[in-house]
Order: C-alpha cells, then sequence, then structure tokens
C-alpha cells in the first residue's frame, strides 16, 4: 500500500508545491536503498531525507564492517610480526650466549 501525501510546502506555509520553480525540488537518480529498485524521481529534498538517512546508515555500516576486518588483519600481522621479533631476539641471545662461553 503506497500512501500519497499533499504536497504542501513547509517552507511556504504549507502552500502547494512550487515544483521546478523551488531549489528544494530536486531529481534523484540510483537505487531506492529499501527496495533496491532504479529510482528516478523528482521530488522535495526535505521530503526525500529519510531515504537519504536509510542510505547513509547502510554505507557507514559497509564501512564499519571494512574498518573492522581491516583491523583484524592488522592484528593478525602484528602478531606474526613479534612472533619473528622474539625468535629473533632469542637466536641472538644464544649466538651471544655461545660467542661468551668461547673465550
Amino acid at each position: 500500500m503506497k500512501l500519497e501525501s499533499k504536497s504542501n510546502c513547509p517552507f511556504n506555509n504549507f502552500e502547494p508545491c512550487k515544483l521546478w520553480e523551488c531549489s528544494w525540488f530536486i531529481e534523484i537518480k540510483g537505487k531506492h536503498p529499501q527496495t533496491g529498485t532504479d529510482t528516478n524521481e523528482w521530488g522535495c529534498a526535505v521530503a526525500w531525507l529519510p531515504v537519504m538517512m536509510i542510505e547513509n546508515s547502510r554505507q557507514q555500516h559497509s564501512t564499519a564492517v571494512a574498518v573492522e576486518s581491516f583491523r583484524n588483519e592488522m592484528v593478525r600481522a602484528n602478531e606474526a610480526s613479534n612472533k619473528i621479533l622474539l625468535e629473533t631476539a632469542k637466536v641472538a641471545v644464544q649466538n651471544e650466549t655461545k660467542f661468551i662461553g668461547s673465550n
């Protein structure tokens, strides 16, 4: 069920929308964030705000997932580096002990 609202402008004392005479009347092209269908519609920018906020939230979620994935990779890389450094330090201590013991 699709509800149709009256096209009354809150910036113009709720008079009928001036459509193309208003700078807030814009064209939106792309995919609808809730339905995934292609969108090519004209409408009030203020009326489009909820849709844009939904899309913004979706994009932020995608960014958060990517950042978390990157963080996990960096943790794994740091753990591997720490193991290599620890092994290198052990070998250096063993070589120093052998060198000192040979005198």
